[in-house]
This record gives C-alpha cells, structure tokens and sequence, in this order.
C-alpha cells in the first residue's frame, strides 16, 4: 500500500505515482474492500469432518473420532484430496495451520503446496503426541516426533499437555528456542482437561506453567482456547508475550466452555480467532466473528461482564488481532500506508447474497458519511459468506477468483 488519499487529489497522485485514469478502479456504492481475515487455529485434516459428530466433549470426541479420521492421512491420495479442498475452501483467510502425524512429511509437503498453489499465506506446523493410550496406534516415540517436527517448519505443535511427556515438551521447546520458531498448542479448553493436566504434572503450579518451564510459552506463542486460565496465568501470558485463539464455535459445539475475551484484553495478552475446524463447525472466519459477539453476550447475559464486546471489537480480533498474534502486524492486519495488501472484496449485492441492503437506506447513509459503517454491519451481522466474497488479494496479487492455470 503506497498511498491512502481522497479521491479529489487524483490528478495530483497521477503525476506522482505515474499512473493513468484507465489504470483506476472505481467501486460501485455496494462494494468494499476489508482487511483480510486471519484464522489462528484450524485443524486441516479434521476438515473432512467438518459440520458432523459434535454430540461429545473434548476428550471423548477426540478418541471417538478425531483420532480415527486422521489416522487415515496414511493414504497420500485422501491427504491430497483433504489439504486441496480445505486451502481452496478458506481461501479467503490467511491460517495457522496443523498437520497430523503419519506419514507426516509427505503430508505436510501435501499441504504446503496446495497452499503455494493457490497463492495463500499460512503457518503449518505437524502435530507432536507421544502419550495417546486410547489409540496406541496413534502415537509416536518421543524421539520420531522430535526428528519429523525438525523436517517441518516453521510453526512447533505440541498437540496438547496430556498427549505429551515432558521429554518431548522439553526436547520441542529446546527446539523452537534453538531455529526461533513460532509454537502453537491447546491450553485450558475444558474442566476435564484440567484434572488431567494436574494429575500427568504434578510438580507444576498450573497449566501454562508446564508450557513455561519447557519454553513452550514465548512472544511467539499461539495457545487456542484458554478459557480457563487464571488471573496468574493471564500475567505469565502477558509477561512472555504469548497470545491466545479465541475459538468460540468449538467452545460451544463441545460445550467445553466460554472465553472471557474482556478478561484477557484487560491483561493486554494478544488475541485473536480460530474457527478451530472440526470442533468448531464452520471454517468462516466472519461466523467467528458473529460467534465472538454472541458468546460474549452471554457473559453479558450471566452478568460476568458490565457490557459485551461491540462489532467493530470483535472485527478488530479477526484482523489486526489475528495478525499481532502471529507476529505479523507490521505487515498486514490493516490498511495502513506500508504494510501489504492483503484483503477482501465484498460484494454486497451478489446475486445469491444471503441478505439485503435497501438502496434507500444506504442514500441516506452516503449523505451522513456513515455508509461504510451500515455496510459492514450488514456484511457481517447479517450473514455474509463466501457468496459476497468476489476476489481475495494476497500480497497486493489476486488470488481469488482462481486463475485457469490451478
């Protein structure tokens, strides 16, 4: 992004910038452009679950059927046809993605290159579990997971605390502290969780401490969920720089619980959202946001907070929020003169648009100057989704629609 000027100094800005009326675009009055949306925690190969089997909690549901359904990413060909469907899908967002275990190298590589193909940004990091006595099947020596974690970079991904031995917390934080790389997890998702946290680590005070002490908790940090973290832990977040995933969906799909997002903004710990697919049920980044409005209103409701969180905050989250949290807000995250241009054009008029947007309505709202601000409203309370999406630009290149040559 080069210059953000009024329109009445077109002439001026051609002379300077050396280009020609015929090189402008002009937007009709239903069209915009927004930031692009950042997810800091999805799941790729629960992607073909994705909308199905959220009738248990946490720990239950990933025995039942996480486990199981990735475990069949042994197949090269089904981990080909997953990865390309799910980059092709949320092509409209820049994600953090994970990677199951087996066979873990060509998985990843599977993934990375639909994610080249299609012109996406994105973190992928391979999944790390060596304590999983419900499907033994499953699980990895400590020592495999250390060596195939080394092959794929750049993001280090203990599942969670109770699928790993503190030697490989240890061995994988030595890691991300050795090559500085970025590290994301599960933390305080759900109250049996908890329990089992305290019983596998009794030395440790809470947590995030067993994350801490293996210097898994860093300025480079991402940990979905938290909803549970005490006012202790908000402090060591905000004191190693770590950031959180607000994954609202999931919460409320497994019932595992409720992020005071208030909370951890008022410690200033980073924040962003995940859709956090299969958990959660949607890969939209804009249902996260309405999502994020809607649970935050139920702390309002139980009067845990004095007031929920307002659409421009929760907007905020799954943008700049998104960005700070993976370390990228000198880059992207919004519309400021330097970074790069990554963003969305939304078509409010689409001709299948899930809702309407009344010409009278939005006259009156050019002449106040308040357009932008009705627009949005509607964009994202209303329902929009992929269909008012008409193209997606990363790094200033569109990406969306795809081109004939991918």
């Amino acid at each position: 992004i080069v210059f953000l000027e009024h329109n009445d100094q077109q002439e001026q800005l051609a002379k300077e910038w050396g280009f020609k009326a015929s090189d402008i675009r002009e937007l009709s009055n239903h069209e915009f452009f927004m930031p692009g949306l950042v997810d800091t925690h999805i799941h790729a190969p629960q992607y073909s679950f994705a909308g199905t089997r959220v009738d248990l909690p946490l720990l239950q549901w990933l025995t039942t059927y996480t486990f199981p359904t990735e475990a069949k990413f042994k197949d090269n060909d089904f981990a080909e046809e997953v990865y390309t469907r799910v980059v092709v899908s949320i092509a409209n967002v820049i994600y953090l993605f994970d990677c199951i275990r087996i066979y873990v190298l060509m998985n990843s590589i599977f993934l990375c290159i639909s994610t080249d193909k299609f012109g996406q940004r994105a973190f992928v990091g391979k999944v790390c579990m060596d304590l999983n006595d419900s499907v033994p099947q499953y699980k990895e020596t400590t020592a495999d997971s250390i060596q195939e974690t080394e092959r794929v970079q750049p993001i280090v991904t203990p599942r969670f605390a109770p699928s790993c031995t503190e030697d490989l917390l240890q061995a994988l934080g030595n890691l991300a502290e050795t090559h500085g790389l970025h590290i994301q997890s599960h933390i305080s998702e759900n109250e049996e969780e908890l329990k089992i946290v305290k019983n596998l680590f009794p030395g440790y005070q809470n947590y995030t401490d067993v994350y801490d002490r293996n210097k898994l908790l860093t300025s480079k940090t991402v940990m979905a969920h938290a909803c549970y973290l005490s006012e202790e832990e908000l402090k060591l977040f905000n004191l190693r720089g770590a950031s959180i995933s607000h994954c609202p969906c999931s919460n409320s799909s497994l019932c595992s619980g409720i992020l005071n997002v208030k909370k951890v903004l008022k410690h200033n710990v980073k924040l962003g959202l995940g859709t956090d697919v299969a958990g959660g049920y949607s890969a939209s980044m804009l249902d996260a946001i309405r999502k994020t409005m809607m649970a935050s209103n139920a702390l309002l409701l139980n009067k845990v907070n004095e007031r929920g969180l307002t659409l421009e905050e929760a907007f905020r989250l799954a943008t700049l929020g998104g960005s700070q949290v993976l370390g990228l807000e000198d880059v992207i995250g919004n519309f400021e003169v330097g970074k790069e241009f990554d963003a969305l054009l939304i078509n409010t008029k689409a001709s299948d648009s899930p809702f309407d947007l009344f010409s009278s309505d939005a006259f009156e709202v050019i002449k106040t100057g308040l357009m932008m601000q009705q627009i949005v409203e509607n964009n994202v309370v209303k329902g929009c989704d992929d269909r008012n999406i008409s193209e997606v630009y990363v790094s200033g290149k569109q990406v969306v629609p795809f081109s004939s040559s991918v």
